[in-house]
């Protein structure tokens, strides 16, 4: 009888146990919450090498519909969500796949892109044409793009990464950096009629930076 009773109270004492180590499982691995699933992150982590060729094979879908609320402004949001970090490693990643482009240092701002890069390229006209349009496939259609490969300029480009959108007079300088990229660089074709060769529409540029469309084209021709 006693040894019984000794082994029921064994079983039990077992099974309490693989019970606990379960419920500690799921506390410590849930699948969503602010607790870390290892399983998921492993994945994740393995999937840039082990399955990197197969995701870059899948295609990519997305259905949006806007918001059924009569009245509702969701439309911003995610604009909102736009990591410029990301965007700027991006772009700056695909320009070095330009030819004859190195040394790439990229701004990404809440509606311009700013990119200082070297080259030893023999048509600099050709080359910030292609640097700009890499740049203008990664971004929002709204965005203006200004290249330049004078490298003395990038030091005033890095000034500005620490810098946000509401810092006092950074819409000031900004101007100024652009209009001397601009002025020092070719900036590439037309991006359409009736857009010039960072993507401004008519009207959309700054006063003291509007030219003439085909005049700033041959301007930018003559850099060569």
């Amino acid at each position: 009888m006693k040894k019984t009773m000794m082994i029921i109270g064994i079983c039990g004492l077992t099974a309490l146990t693989a019970c606990q180590n379960d419920m500690a499982r799921e506390d410590i691995y849930p699948e969503s919450g602010n607790t870390i699933n290892v399983n998921t992150e492993r994945e994740e982590l393995y999937q840039q090498n082990k399955d990197a060729r197969r995701i870059s094979e899948d295609f990519g879908y997305t259905r949006h519909q806007r918001s059924p609320i009569m009245g509702e402004n969701v439309s911003a949001n995610h604009y909102a969500s736009l990591n410029r970090e990301r965007v700027a490693d991006i772009i700056g990643k695909y320009c070095t796949e330009v030819p004859n482009v190195d040394d790439v240092s990229t701004l990404v701002t809440s509606e311009e892109v700013l990119i200082v890069y070297e080259t030893d390229s023999e048509n600099r006209f050709e080359t910030a044409d292609q640097v700009k349009k890499m740049a203008m496939s990664v971004v929002p259609r709204w965005y203006h793009v200004y290249v330049t490969d004078n490298t003395n300029l990038r030091k005033n480009v890095e000034n500005y990464a620490s810098v946000d959108s509401d810092s006092t007079n950074v819409e000031y300088g900004l101007n100024k950096l652009i209009k001397q990229m601009v002025s020092s660089s070719p900036q590439g074709r037309k991006m359409s009629n009736g857009e010039n060769a960072n993507g401004e529409a008519q009207g959309e540029m700054n006063d003291d930076r509007d030219k003439d469309d085909l005049g700033e084209e041959t301007k930018d021709r003559n850099m060569q």
